[in-house]
């Protein structure tokens, strides 16, 4: 029950998270600071300038050195990571990108769901629950959010507390892959087939060049766990023991909402689906 627990709540607070790399708003703000405006669209949905996205996410943990932002986020190629970075910092600073972030965010999460939306101080009593006493040791992304602390709007404030509970996820996954031997094409590449998506469509966002997936399907069939673009059995079970790994460092989230969870969950599910509805994040992958 707790990991089925775990991944129902990191679904329903994805959207609600994340429209923070897709928000016009925001867009706008990292232009101000001298950043490209979003490229292009997916549909109704704004995708994000890589250097703004790296840098902004990557704000969290300071004016950090590209190395460190791609060693974090763990599954794009550093190659691109680190001089995106260190264009950014030529830019502007840490500071003013997180305050360009936040500010940005709450304006699209405003324009969508209102100021106030349904269950808004339920929804926070449940979401400072998820967060207490979470460790902060291997976590640095979420380490970094908590540092920030907390705003006073109360909208705001649920944004940036689901931005915690997603990153202590991520920060969560990448040390499972990572410490079961996987490499940043090979993770990309292998998930794809466990989600049952093409062979190199997603991972292609992660700027890998076609050697460097080539090099990730060769490990990957050289360890049984996929050939041919279909992922073998061993393959399923590995990829599976990594997300049960996940679940497992979410397990106090999951034990400090309780019976709540589900509470948690049709709240700000509905906040999220309200988000992908308006364009606001992309569609669920099929």
């Amino acid at each position: 029950m707790s990991a089925a627990a775990s991944r129902e709540l990191s679904r329903a607070i994805e959207a609600f998270a994340g429209q923070v790399y897709f928000a016009p708003e925001c867009h706008s703000g990292y232009a101000t600071l001298g950043f490209a405006p979003s490229p292009r669209k997916s549909g109704d949905v704004e995708l994000p300038d890589g250097p703004a996205y790296f840098c902004s996410r990557g704000a969290a943990l300071g004016q950090a050195p590209g190395e460190v932002i791609a060693a974090t986020f763990g599954v794009f190629n550093p190659a691109v990571v680190v001089p995106a970075v260190q264009y950014g910092w030529t830019l502007t600073d840490a500071a003013s990108l997180r305050a360009a972030r936040a500010q940005g965010s709450l304006a699209q999460l405003r324009r969508v769901l209102g100021a106030a939306p349904d269950g808004l101080d339920r929804a926070l009593v449940l979401l400072h629950r998820a967060v207490a006493g979470l460790a902060v040791a291997g976590k640095p992304l979420f380490a970094g959010l908590v540092a920030e602390g907390l705003p006073e709007d109360p909208l705001a404030r649920a944004w940036q507390l689901a931005d915690q509970l997603r990153e202590y996820r991520g920060d969560g996954h990448v040390n499972a892959w990572a410490s079961a031997g996987f490499d940043g094409p090979q993770i990309g590449l292998l998930t794809e087939l466990y989600r049952g998506l093409a062979p190199r469509s997603y991972v292609r966002s992660r700027a890998f060049s076609a050697e460097d997936l080539d090099g990730g399907e060769e490990r990957l069939a050289e360890r049984g766990l996929a050939r041919g673009g279909v992922i073998t059995e061993a393959g399923q079970v590995a990829r599976e023991a990594i997300e049960v790994a996940t679940d497992a460092v979410c397990a106090p989230i999951v034990a400090n909402l309780g019976d709540n969870l589900g509470e948690l969950v049709e709240l700000v599910g509905g906040w999220s689906k309200q988000l992908i509805d308006a364009g606001a994040f992309p569609k669920p992958r099929a």
